[in-house]
């Protein structure tokens, strides 16, 4: 369980830290919520601690981690179908797992394609989402400007 002022990763929302744990009633059902604040757009999501672990929430990772994976950026290999229905579909499996190395993977793969080909709509959307999730637990886990992050992953990718 996770502690107020802890610094946690929301699969899909990215990192943020515990702004508070409260109780709810909802559906008729009262339970415990973590309260995440995240720092990109002052957004509050509302985690229910019993299946906390199911959804995928998990502590931030080390600043030596974060540094890794902006270092394996450029070596990560990018194997995207030309089927945009498959491609949206293991991307978005990608960004779920909440494995920063596997949301990188995202970013780099629309990166590239969005320089060769450009995007839908859809897979616009998908990697301003990885981007911000990668962008999010990076800039907590080191303690870092958004803007140095963003610079730092956009100097990796090209």
């Amino acid at each position: 369980m996770f502690q107020v002022g802890d610094k946690i990763v929301h699969p899909m929302h990215g990192a943020g830290v515990i702004d508070s744990i409260v109780q709810k009633k909802i559906n008729g059902v009262v339970r415990d919520y973590y309260i995440l604040k995240l720092p990109v757009g002052g957004m509050m999501v509302m985690i229910p601690t019993a299946n906390s672990a199911e959804i995928g929430v998990r502590p931030v990772v080390k600043k030596d981690e974060a540094d890794q994976v902006i270092a394996a950026m450029p070596d990560i290999e990018v194997d995207m179908t030309q089927n945009w229905n498959r491609r949206y579909r293991e991307n978005m499996l990608r960004l779920k797992s909440g494995d920063l190395i596997e949301v990188a993977r995202v970013v780099k793969g629309l990166m590239l394609r969005d320089g060769e080909r450009g995007l839908s709509t859809g897979e616009r959307k998908m990697l301003h989402s990885a981007k911000q999730i990668l962008i999010s637990e990076i800039v907590l886990s080191q303690n870092a400007s958004y803007e140095d992050v963003e610079a730092r992953i956009n100097t990796a990718l090209t």
